[in-house]
């Protein structure tokens, strides 16, 4: 189909190449608008980053691949495919689980009855049996929040009421609307240590299991739906899209940091550079976390195109570990998590304390091992990764903290039969303070704003800001943190801008086409 002339010149700057910026980048492209994407990084991905390590490139931000079913459906109208794009293995073994004082594992499959079976030998097989019908109602919660909430731009208590209808209101009231993620999860299961691995996808969106509210269940449905592993690591996903952008048109520049959004008569039009250089554009996309702009780190004229999240607002942050060194003992797959014994003093620490947990969860990615366990023979690339408060602007944490934290760590892994011995040049440590340094006006927090009581899936920003001309996209928009979220958020701020194009209405509501791929 011919482009419109009004579209084709139409010229679109997206600041920041995460996922949410290559995605509305590419969308908008495929659409024949004129796009450029500027990134303060020297290659594309946001949080999406690689950290060399003693001559490893380690994935050192997300790391599962979820909801394929996200990109395959929209790259399918670019004309292309996921799997021509990128190398994927699906997982059998979804994450390993141990636990300080238990011994032996626990395995999550993709298999929903193999995992009851496994729950089945690891707890008893009452707990196997209530597992299944954990998962039949995430299920349904799934099927029933997917369209009126996750593919739709700006979700209400209203638009939520009248699209879910009886059937999807059901379903939510039989949950408890006003439950939280560990009261819920303590109805379906006995065993405490299943309580804690479930109650673990809070953390997901930055979140305490104890003040997310229950319909984050529904991670768990997402997770079953598959997981992949992709070759050269999830960074190359970013730098995938940003080849088939660039071959659509968009121009990428790199190592450019945005200092100002420009204003004029109330309109976005355009950025200045940290350089000093000026780029009109009709419209501008954000994909950074919503923070910098309400702080005013891009200019005082776009300050108040969102509301700004007050810092005991904010959501996790973390400790990492990007590591490239032997291990031995305990038999690593990709995902695995080591859980200590006092699971809610980690929260009690983390949103109360505001300091480092004291028995914090350890998540180990190993990036060189799949489903059969087997252990490289030389040095492996891992991502250790603790939960922190997001407080990298105000107690940077210094090495008084950060040691002992990793000691503690390396203890429960020892505990739990995983040895490392990293010597200095094999790790390599991030903190709040560094990924506030990389993500402005974050103080570290790694999912935006915190999701934490039932009203808070209805307090993102959406990708319309109060700004005309500026929309908004990333992890820290609706809806929400994570790979396909983020890639969601992206689409949804193209077809919004396309919608405006399109419309003299700024109140038209854009809902994404699509849908859940249930295997």
């Amino acid at each position: 189909m011919p482009v419109p002339d009004a579209l084709r010149s139409h010229r679109v700057v997206v600041i920041g190449a995460g996922i949410g910026g290559l995605v509305s980048a590419l969308e908008l492209a495929h659409r024949g608008l004129q796009v450029t994407v500027i990134e303060a990084a020297n290659s594309p991905g946001g949080k999406m980053r690689q950290v060399h390590v003693d001559g490893a490139a380690i994935d050192s931000g997300p790391t599962v691949f979820t909801m394929r079913w996200v990109f395959d459906q929209w790259l399918a109208r670019m004309g292309t495919s996921l799997g021509e794009l990128l190398p994927l293995e699906p997982l059998k073994v979804l994450a390993r689980h141990a636990w300080r004082g238990t011994q032996g594992h626990l395995d999550l499959f993709s298999d929903t009855h193999r995992t009851a079976d496994a729950i089945a030998a690891f707890s008893s097989p009452q707990e196997g049996k209530r597992f299944l019908e954990f998962c039949a109602q995430t299920r349904a919660l799934y099927h029933a929040l997917e369209g009126p909430y996750i593919r739709s731009e700006r979700p209400t208590l209203c638009s939520m009421a009248r699209d879910l209808g009886p059937r999807g209101l059901g379903v939510l009231l039989g949950l408890g609307p006003f439950a939280t993620l560990w009261s819920a999860l303590g109805k379906h299961f006995h065993d405490p240590r299943l309580q804690q691995l479930f109650a673990r996808y809070a953390t997901y969106c930055g979140a305490s299991p104890w003040s997310a509210p229950a319909t984050l269940m529904l991670v768990a449905q997402v997770e079953l739906d598959g997981v992949w592993s992709v070759k050269g690591g999830m960074h190359a996903v970013a730098m995938a899209l940003a080849r088939l952008a660039a071959q659509k048109g968009v121009q990428f520049q790199y190592g450019v940091a945005c200092k100002e959004v420009l204003v004029r008569s109330g309109k976005a039009c355009g950025v200045v550079l940290a350089s000093g250089e000026h780029i009109a554009a009709d419209s501008v996309i954000f994909n950074g976390d919503v923070g910098a702009l309400s702080s005013g780190l891009l200019g005082h004229d776009s300050q108040s195109a969102v509301a700004r999240t007050p810092a005991d607002k904010r959501s996790l942050s973390a400790l990492t570990w990007s590591m490239h060194t032997q291990t031995s003992g305990f038999p690593l797959v990709r995902h695995n998590v080591f859980f200590d014994t006092d699971y809610a003093s980690e929260f009690e620490d983390i949103f109360h304390g505001h300091c480092l947990p004291g028995m914090g969860t350890v998540y180990v990615c190993a990036q060189d091992r799949n489903d059969d366990a087997k252990a490289p023979e030389k040095p492996e690339r891992l991502l250790c990764l603790v939960n922190a408060p997001a407080t990298g602007d105000t107690n940077p944490f210094d090495a008084s903290e950060t040691q002992p934290c990793e000691t503690r760590s390396l203890a429960l892994l020892r505990h739990c039969g995983l040895v490392l011995q990293p010597q200095p040049h094999q790790s390599v440590l991030t903190t709040p303070h560094t990924f506030n340094q990389l993500f402005p006006g974050t103080g570290g927090a790694l999912y935006g704003s915190v999701t934490h009581g039932w009203m808070s899936a209805f307090q993102r920003p959406s990708s319309l800001s109060k700004l005309p001309g500026l929309y908004l996209a990333g992890g820290s928009v609706h809806p929400g943190p994570g790979v396909p979220m983020a890639a969601m958020s992206g689409r949804l701020a193209a077809e919004t801008l396309m919608a405006h194009l399109d419309s003299t209405s700024r109140s038209r509501r854009v809902v994404i086409s699509g849908g859940m791929s249930m295997r």
